[in-house]
């Protein structure tokens, strides 16, 4: 399935979801911002959109000292409006857990978020993300069914992650975005919307 196929494939269950036509769809991103604001959700966010190809002494950022991936123009973009509009609107933020790959922490910074716990198992293993193990599908699957403890709380992951740990939806998770779980308490957790990084300065 190619990004495109992936793309309308989202933007279809995002519909499906809100209820996107007119007034519903008002309606409906009002609610899904209240409950945001109130805490309590994860938000699992693939890392915003990244060249396959990693950078060139001459082209890395100057942090960039492994020559890792980064973001492009429009994933630096993206993070940056997506934080913005976190702020806006006032959703809090309590624990933010990130991949410690660059490009997942560029989406972090750039969001301005607060300082990530960098977490092995959000990662790649170093392995360009061919070998994502069951042990790190099994940890994602159980810490987003954990009840923030303040906020709500944002991990910052990549496709095959989420691939593995959530076979039913994880691999249609395009670049940037974020994936709104809420938590039962009990081990059990409910989607209640998906929001693609370039939607969320329509929320505000």
């Amino acid at each position: 399935m190619n990004r495109q196929t992936r793309a309308r494939l989202v933007m279809t269950l995002v519909a499906g979801m809100w209820a996107v036509a007119g007034a519903n769809a008002q309606q409906s991103s009002r609610e899904l911002v209240n409950a945001l604001q109130g805490g309590g959700y994860v938000l699992v966010m693939r890392h915003a959109s990244s060249p396959r190809e990693v950078p060139t002494k001459d082209t890395a950022n100057a942090d960039n000292t492994k020559l890792e991936r980064q973001l492009d123009e429009p994933g630096r973009r993206g993070a940056s409006a997506m934080g913005n509009a976190l702020r806006t609107l006032r959703i809090p933020i309590g624990s933010v857990l990130s991949s410690p790959t660059y490009r997942a922490m560029e989406t972090v910074k750039l969001a301005g978020l607060k300082s990530p716990t960098v977490v092995r198992e959000l990662g790649d293993g170093g392995q360009s993300m061919q070998s994502i193990t069951e042990a790190q599908a099994a940890w994602l699957r159980r810490k987003v069914a954990e009840v923030p403890q303040s906020g709500n709380t944002i991990l910052v992951t990549h496709q095959p992650n989420l691939s593995r740990a959530f076979p039913d939806w994880g691999a249609t998770v395009v670049d940037g975005e974020t994936v709104v779980i809420r938590p039962d308490g009990k081990g059990g957790i409910a989607i209640v919307g998906r929001i693609p990084i370039d939607d969320w300065t329509r929320l505000q």
